[in-house]
């Protein structure tokens, strides 16, 4: 079975969503198949395993990071860091703002989220520009964390975040491309 072609057919594309000319690629059905979800989830549990590339800690991007990255760090015995919208978080925070397509966008992290030295796997359902897992690994490094790698379920390289990534030195790993798609 090649797991990207499978992954690929239970991905959603929403046409003209949230605005004329886009194609959002829903992957709520991932989710809801409880096969397809333990394939999905499986995929990066078994790449995180390896002793080269095993966090000590997943840092998951606000909303759907945090489904992905808490079964993960689950699945590998690590904890969990959840990287939320400004204003969400009760504790002492640091904060990073990244720009959008039309204005910025703030996301926070608990000080005490990550110990100084800590591999740290950073985690969100899709890379578009790259605004907001640059950010979480600037926040993750602001706390002394060590970002090993940057991981998705869809990499849409045509808007330009993947490249930019790796350009700023984080190593990425996605399961669906849609190059040219």
């Amino acid at each position: 079975m090649d797991v990207n072609h499978y992954l690929r057919q239970h991905i959603r594309t929403i046409p003209d969503w949230p605005a004329p000319g886009v194609q959002f690629r829903d992957i709520t059905p991932l989710l809801q198949d409880p096969r397809v979800f333990r394939i999905l989830i499986d995929q990066f549990v078994h790449r995180y395993m390896a002793p080269e590339l095993r966090p000590d800690v997943v840092a998951g991007i606000d909303a759907r990071g945090f489904i992905l990255g808490a079964v993960i760090a689950y699945e590998l015995g690590v904890g969990f860091v959840p990287i939320r919208k400004k204003g969400k978080l009760p504790f002492a925070t640091v904060s990073e703002t990244y720009e959008l397509e039309y204005g910025s966008a703030t996301v926070e992290i608990h000080t005490d989220a990550v110990k100084s030295g800590s591999r740290v796997l950073l985690i969100d359902d899709l890379i578009a520009t790259g605004g907001t897992m640059m950010a979480g690994k600037r926040l993750l490094e602001k706390l002394g964390g060590q970002v090993i790698e940057g991981a998705a379920i869809v990499d849409l390289p045509e808007l330009g975040g993947s490249a930019a990534l790796r350009a700023a030195g984080l190593a990425l790993f996605t399961l669906v491309d849609y190059a040219g798609h």
